[in-house]
């Protein structure tokens, strides 16, 4: 019997650009059904055109999309916004229908895609936790047996009796990810909906993820965090355009992904201050890699120091704002952390106005290879994120080979994350009856 649980085969979806889906009644069927005649006389007579072929576009959503993924697999999907990573989890969830090809899925299956999906507005907390249940095939007492570690889980049980219609969206999501996760799923479809919750709960959710796929269920995860990918998921599929560009280990996509310019490169702005991130203390504006020279840049001589520049405005005045960043390698282990301790401003109120904070990494210090950077600006006591860009820049430490680095004349692999060039020293003692032999 085939490991198979996943099995796309040349799928494809196609969409009309500007066409609206209305959701009818009975009554509206009806009705419309019975004037059709009528209508169409009336088209035919004004010279109104009935099936408006000329003005309709398409565009392809999917296109020949194939691939498998076995039992127990974590396997994370990686691609730009409109690459088709939420059509193609959409169509697995029986969301939507394909144009061609097939995918087929064996097992019970959760999935967590936009905000709300799969809940009934007007129940209850408990009520959709049931109902939800009951969607997946799962019986009353089966549900039941999970449902104390659910709402623990999305620690919502002073409201587990409201309409859900009065749930935030973090409220939302909470809820539906300790559903899903929760419900004993063989396979787990999840979104980038992580996003909207707070980071404690992001933390909780990819530990629960990571628990899920050790337990020898499939996770299939759609995610713009590229460290939480590598962390999670020792298989990646990168889409662009509808396609699949690649498929293999996650360090190597998520590598490839990132120096193709497809991904993260090292620089974003944000010039539009309403849609920037963060609120109505601080926005974002730019995240910047600069060399020492001030060349904006996300290829880096491993010798010299690299600049993170954080453009910010500060709307409100009287908060200790401290800019900071996240870095992370491509395999996502967590480099280290750094805080904005400019003795200028540590401690001091920001007041309103246009900001640029640079943090400094000398030079010998990080190993060759991908850095991912997230860009966050916090008030520390207590604990406020006004901003956090998640995978906000990237850029690559090259090692040149030229011998003066820590490498020195070795040309193999390097391990480790840091690769500081430390001062050594050398003590020669001569062996006896050679005093007069010193080092040269």
């Amino acid at each position: 019997m085939s490991d198979t649980v996943i099995r796309v085969d040349h799928l494809s979806k196609q969409y009309q650009i500007g066409s609206r889906v209305a959701y009818t009644t009975l009554r509206d069927n009806l009705t419309d059904a019975l004037s059709a005649p009528w209508r169409a006389v009336r088209n035919l007579v004004s010279g109104t055109r009935v099936n408006g072929a000329a003005a309709r576009e398409y565009f392809w959503a999917l296109r020949d999309v194939s691939f498998e993924i076995n039992a127990g697999e974590v396997v994370g999907i990686i691609g730009r916004n409109g690459a088709g990573k939420s059509t193609l989890l959409k169509i697995l969830s029986r969301i939507t229908e394909p144009t061609s090809g097939t995918a087929d899925i064996y097992g019970r299956v959760g999935s967590l895609l936009e905000v709300g999906t799969g809940f009934h507005p007007e129940l209850s907390g408990r009520e959709n936790i049931y109902l939800n249940g009951s969607i997946m095939g799962m019986k009353r007492a089966e549900v039941a047996r999970h449902f104390d570690e659910i709402v623990a889980f999305a620690d919502l049980d002073r409201f587990l009796d409201t309409p859900v219609k009065r749930y935030s969206s973090g409220m939302y999501v909470r809820l539906a990810f300790a559903v899903a996760a929760h419900l004993q799923p063989e396979i787990l479809l999840i979104d980038e909906v992580l996003a909207v919750g707070d980071a404690s709960f992001q933390k909780k959710c990819l530990a629960k993820m990571q628990d899920v796929g050790q337990q020898g269920r499939t996770v299939f995860f759609v995610s713009h965090n590229m460290s939480a990918i590598t962390r999670l998921c020792k298989r990646t599929i990168l889409m662009d355009a509808g396609g699949v560009l690649a498929d293999g280990p996650s360090y190597q996509i998520v590598n490839n992904y990132l120096q193709s310019g497809l991904g993260t490169s090292a620089a974003r702005e944000w010039p539009d201050a309403a849609t920037a991130p963060g609120n109505s203390v601080v926005r974002l504006h730019a995240v910047r890699v600069r060399t020492s020279s001030g060349e904006v840049t996300d290829a880096l001589d491993i010798r010299q120091p690299i600049g993170l520049e954080m453009e910010f405005e500060v709307l409100q005045p009287g908060h200790l704002l401290a800019p900071n960043y996240h870095l992370h390698n491509e395999e996502g282990t967590y480099l280290f952390v750094s805080n904005d301790l400019d003795p200028a401003w540590r401690g001091r109120p920001r007041p309103m106005g246009h900001y640029v904070s640079t943090a400094w990494i000398p030079g010998n210090f990080l190993a060759e290879g991908t850095v991912i950077v997230s860009a966050v600006i916090s008030t520390l006591d207590p604990v406020i994120v006004h901003v956090e860009e998640r995978d906000a820049v990237a850029f690559h430490v090259i090692d040149s080979l030229d011998g003066d680095s820590v490498r020195g004349d070795y040309a193999g692999p390097y391990p480790g994350v840091v690769r500081p060039l430390l001062q050594w020293t050398n003590t020669f003692t001569p062996p006896d009856g050679q005093a007069g032999v010193q080092a040269s």
